[in-house]
């Protein structure tokens, strides 16, 4: 019976390990910081993992520092630049799909998230193979909130709008050769119409609201990067990192570099 119950309670420990968020230890020149990584972005999970595992991380630099919105790092050429170079393009050769979890994960501060080319040359939003950022950002006021808010309605609503009109492209050339300016309002009003009709305008969830109202974050960016983690020790070391000097394209004028980064197995 006694043997029974122990390999139960193993078994009982072995799910809860396995099911626990992995967390990060990142050792800097300036202090550490613990992230905890989303068991619901595993791809972006397993690829940090799998990069601090194998010492990818080790040397590079936090080669990108707003104040106010965020610190970056991961780019593998900046383990060696000079202080002249440009850094910020490299990688591990490869990208990663987008795991975008919104409202459920947002730019908050202290967020873990992953630093991508724009839309213009990358429209699925994939994800740098290695390069990450940790959200500073700024506590926001009700007023900017509600803007974004309705920007956000907008987009989303304007995206809908561009889809039908795809859809109806046929039509529209048709009225075009025709000159029929009273044929395309009455279709664009239609569209319109669907578009209002399909598309409710959303509020900003009232917690993540509340949380940008006291904590603060980089509302601007949800929706559009993935964030796969959280900052859970060590804000006080990125608020360090982030109020150094910066010189040509936010480069902190004096280097501060990871010395390594470890997972707490």
């Amino acid at each position: 019976m006694k043997k029974l119950i122990l390999s139960l309670i193993l078994t009982f420990m072995a799910i809860a390990n396995a099911q626990a968020d992995k967390v990060v230890d990142i050792h800097t020149t300036l202090g550490d910081i613990k992230v905890k990584l989303y068991d619901d972005t595993p791809i972006h999970r397993d690829n940090f993992l799998k990069l601090v595992r194998e010492g990818y991380y080790d040397g590079v630099l936090f080669h990108r520092v707003i104040k106010d919105f965020m610190i970056q790092t991961g780019d593998p050429n900046s383990k060696t630049a000079d202080s002249t170079a440009m850094l910020g393009s490299g990688d591990p050769s490869y990208t990663l799909e987008a795991e975008i979890n919104y409202p459920k994960h947002y730019h908050k501060y202290g967020a873990l998230a992953a630093a991508r080319t724009g839309d213009q040359v990358n429209p699925e939003r994939r994800s740098s193979g290695s390069q990450f950022y940790i959200v500073t950002g700024k506590k926001q006021d009700a007023r900017t909130l509600d803007m974004m808010t309705e920007r956000a309605n907008h987009e989303r609503k304007q995206a809908y709008f561009n889809g039908l009109v795809k859809q109806h492209m046929d039509e529209i050339r048709a009225f075009r050769e025709k000159n029929d300016r009273e044929g395309m309002e009455a279709l664009r009003q239609e569209l319109a119409r669907q578009t209002e009709e399909v598309v409710k305008d959303e509020p900003m969830p009232e917690e993540i609201r509340e949380t940008y109202l006291t904590l603060g974050g980089t509302p601007h960016l949800d929706g559009q990067y993935t964030v796969f983690g959280e900052v859970v020790e060590g804000m006080d070391v990125v608020e360090k990192i982030q109020n150094v000097e910066t010189g040509r394209a936010d480069r902190p004028k004096e280097d501060v570099r990871v010395l390594s980064m470890k997972v707490e197995e």
